[in-house]
């Protein structure tokens, strides 16, 4: 029964079928090298191109040249720094939302799933949350603490956990009923034993596809309220607040708009790229799904 309890419980794709998945994935390999070099980029550039801080209001709304590839802004700053240095605050602040919130919504999941008496009442509490806007829920949070970084990683937090959870339930839920879990049970192993042992490494695959479909959430979100002024304030540069200061000069700079617009665009459908190609490569039931819709669509041979 151990041998067959061992086997039952190991998680659904092993390392060597994981990475033999991804090299057949070339979307994921693709979108993840493009994102990878976004990051790198917003770590290194900051330290070769001139500070965001530095005015020049003789070469202001210049647009974009040899000297400045991005244009300047209002005050004659480089948007390419800016551009550069808001990346690290609005992607380190994604990221940093996208891991409390998967931490959290994977205890509350697991807990709730596997342990019925406390999923009455943990559940109730997430159906509630979700019940509100996530940005309107996200914005009293902001006006009632006051805005700051803090204040944002915390409405942020509370608003994608129940997401999290619920998608946690859902698989815990189905891994409880299976017979090797069962099996546990009956030879004595303790609740929180089986937990850790036998049901959290056969979620943790789902559970990092959340975190990368939560980090595209965020980064809208996080984009959202610094535009509204609820996030990072100015004159730390974000991309949000970037295009709240380039609205105004719209017509006669429109760079100012577009460069972070794209920026987030691009970002947030890279995010959704890798979650799911990510969802394929680590999820039997979706990756039979994606089989049979590319089976559907193949041209009848003759």
């Amino acid at each position: 029964m151990s041998v067959a309890l061992a086997d039952s419980a190991r998680p659904a794709v092993t390392a060597p079928r994981a990475a033999r998945l991804f090299r057949r994935n070339r979307l994921l390999v693709i979108s993840g090298a493009l994102l990878a070099l976004i990051v790198l980029a917003v770590v290194v550039l900051p330290f070769f191109l001139p500070s965001v801080s530095a005015t020049d209001p003789v070469n202001r709304l210049l647009p974009p040249s040899a000297a400045h590839p991005l244009g300047t802004d209002s005050f004659g700053r480089d948007v390419l720094a800016r551009l550069v240095s808001g990346g690290r605050a609005s992607l380190g602040l994604s990221a940093l939302i996208t891991l409390c919130a998967a931490f959290s919504g994977l205890v509350i999941g697991l807990v709730s799933g596997f342990f019925r008496a406390a999923d009455a009442v943990l559940m109730r509490v997430m159906d509630a949350w979700m019940s509100f806007p996530a940005i309107i829920l996200a914005m009293a949070l902001a006006i009632s603490l006051g805005a700051s970084i803090w204040t944002e990683l915390i409405a942020l937090t509370v608003i994608f956990t129940p997401f999290t959870a619920r998608v946690i339930r859902s698989r815990v839920l189905g891994i409880a009923g299976r017979a090797y879990i069962g099996a546990a049970r009956v030879s004595g192993m303790s609740k929180g034993k089986i937990l850790l042992v036998h049901v959290f490494p056969n979620v943790l695959p789902l559970a990092l596809v959340q975190v990368v479909i939560l980090s595209a959430a965020a980064m809208l979100v996080d984009g959202a309220m610094s535009f509204l002024g609820l996030g990072i304030a100015p004159p730390t540069p974000t991309w949000g607040n970037m295009i709240a200061e380039g609205r105004s000069y719209l017509v006669v700079a429109p760079w100012l708009v577009i460069v972070p617009g794209v920026t987030i665009m691009v970002c947030v459908f890279l995010l959704n790229l890798i979650g799911s190609s990510l969802r394929i490569a680590v999820d039997a039931r979706a990756r039979t799904l994606s089989e049979l819709q590319r089976l559907r669509t193949r041209p009848a041979r003759s």
